[in-house]
Order: structure tokens, then sequence, then C-alpha cells
């Protein structure tokens, strides 16, 4: 999957334990400019220094898994987690722009002809 947005904010290094390490990057993803989304993904292990090409104010093209797990408490109640774990992040250039894109329409049609010439059966 990938989304295109802009990065606002990106996280230090976090090691959860000795074997394993993370880093979040929040994206602001504007489908609706009005009401912009703020994302959360994370890259772990050896993927952590991908966010090393970024910084905040980036517009940019993100790569990522969704992955979702259970987690029951002691209680037997029962929690489920979605994670959305990026494999790669393009900055994009001045050209690109992280809005989704506007559908190519073909060119309105001209109807002031003459009907005369119109050799349609109705």
């Amino acid at each position: 999957m990938d989304i295109k947005g802009k990065v606002h904010e990106i996280s230090p290094v976090i090691n959860v334990s000795d074997k394993f390490k993370k880093r979040e990057v929040i994206i602001e993803y504007a489908e609706n400019p009005t009401y912009p989304e703020y994302l959360k993904f994370e890259a772990q292990q050896d993927k952590v220094s991908i966010l090393d090409s970024v910084k905040v104010g980036d517009q940019v093209e993100v790569f990522f898994n969704l992955k979702g797990r259970p987690w029951t408490n002691k209680d037997g109640v029962t929690t489920y987690f979605n994670n959305m774990i990026v494999w790669r992040i393009n900055a994009l250039g001045a050209g690109e722009t992280a809005s989704v894109s506007t559908p190519a329409y073909a060119a309105p049609a001209d109807i002031s002809s003459s009907a005369d010439d119109d050799d349609l059966p109705f």
C-alpha cells in the first residue's frame, strides 16, 4: 500500500528491547484538505534508518504494510491493534504534490454546431 502526504513529525529511535527497535513518523494526509488526517507509521529494526532521508515538512510517498493483531488482557477482554509498517519512503520533487490526484477529463465538446450535419437517427 502507499499514500502521499507531508511529514508532520519524526520520532527518535525507540529501543523497545535489546532485540527490537522502532521509529515513528506522522504523515499529514489531506485527501480532503479541509479535514487532514494524521497517520502514524512505524519503521522497525533495520528500516529505522530510512527515515533519516526525510525531514518535517517534506512531501513524501510512503509505502507500507498494514498489520493487525488481537491482544487479550488478564480479564479476558480482547482488544485489536492496527499498525502501518513503513518499508520505503520517497521524498517527492517540487513538481509532485501530496494531494490526491485530480482525474483527467476530456475537454468539453462543442455542441454549438448546426443540427443539419448531425447524422444521428434520433
